[in-house]
């Protein structure tokens, strides 16, 4: 048999060339371009009713770890995207304000076909949450929560000088701003809080990931929009949690106004938590989130989700 060596020269070229291809493939399975030409990153884990996260500022849908295990295993299928301008997705010098953000959210829930969501927001993510069902309304929503999240008008009850601060502090010395509020933000300034250098090196890993441009006009967006009319158009379930101890958005300037404008809202406040209380109390928040979403199903459909064992991961 005469061997072409030609061909065995070029296998390594070759294999090279088919390992491009397949990582570019999976890469576009993960990614949509919206109407700026931006690429928007998003994971989309399990099978089921959708739950869509969207992650609190200057973060990336890492953050929401605990939470898309918890529900994937749960029996949903969890989706959670990259804002612009943080994480994976594209770093564009503009659209870093809610419009946009709510625009994007759209595009990708409309790209997957998501219909029956529950619409989960952290802080920044509560607001662009609330933006869209402003903006594009809720016929694809079932229930909405949001968690420690910035709506109505931050900047109506915090003093600009606050927020001159954080932007000053994000120019001067971009590392040690997010090394320096991952303390508040877990609350780890508290006693007996139990410090994990893990969640803060998570934590700034995710925060340098992203876009100095976009997070600084992310501050402003996400104090200076105002959301009322968007709360007061919300026509679905509403669940607002909150820790009494959230040191970065204030509870009196956020869940508790938001618990009011929006028709039977359920507020849930929780004594002692952090704004950071997805992480530092996972199995509280996830267990309190999964009730409200079984509130008014059937029986079996509750035995549904807790049947995961069984069913495959997507």
């Amino acid at each position: 048999m005469t061997m072409d060596w030609t061909v065995i020269a070029l296998l390594p070229l070759l294999c090279g060339l088919f390992f491009q291809l397949l990582d570019l493939t999976c890469a576009q399975s993960s990614t949509i371009t919206v109407r700026d030409g931006s690429k928007i990153f998003y994971k989309d884990w399990g099978t089921g009713q959708p739950i869509v996260f969207s992650h609190g500022a200057p973060l990336s849908a890492d953050d929401w770890d605990a939470q898309m295990f918890f529900f994937g295993t749960h029996g949903f299928r969890v989706v959670a995207h990259d804002r612009r301008g943080h994480g994976r997705s594209s770093q564009p010098f503009n659209g870093h304000d809610m419009d946009t953000y709510s625009d994007d959210l759209a595009t990708l829930i409309e790209y997957l076909n998501l219909t029956n969501i529950i619409l989960i927001g952290h802080s920044t993510g509560g607001g662009e949450i609330t933006r869209y069902m402003g903006r594009h309304r809720t016929k694809r929503i079932a229930k909405a929560v949001l968690i420690a999240s910035v709506p109505p008008h931050l900047a109506a009850a915090v003093p600009m000088q606050v927020f001159d601060g954080f932007r000053a502090a994000l120019l001067a010395d971009r590392s040690q701003f997010y090394k320096d509020t991952t303390i508040p933000f877990y609350g780890y300034n508290r006693a007996g809080a139990n410090k994990s250098q893990g969640v803060i090196d998570h934590f700034w890993a995710q925060c340098v990931q992203g876009s100095k441009k976009a997070h600084y006009d992310e501050i402003i967006a996400l104090s200076e929009t105002d959301f009322t009319a968007d709360l007061q158009r919300i026509d679905r379930p509403l669940l607002v949690m909150q820790g009494d101890d959230d040191q970065v958005v204030p509870f009196p300037a956020s869940g508790q106004l938001q618990a009011q404008l929006v028709r039977n809202a359920q507020l849930k406040l929780y004594p002692g938590f952090p704004h950071g209380m997805c992480t530092t109390h996972a199995d509280v928040i996830n267990n309190d989130i999964l009730a409200f979403i079984q509130q008014g199903q059937s029986s079996q459909q509750q035995q549904y989700g807790r049947s995961y064992q069984q069913r495959p991961w997507g």
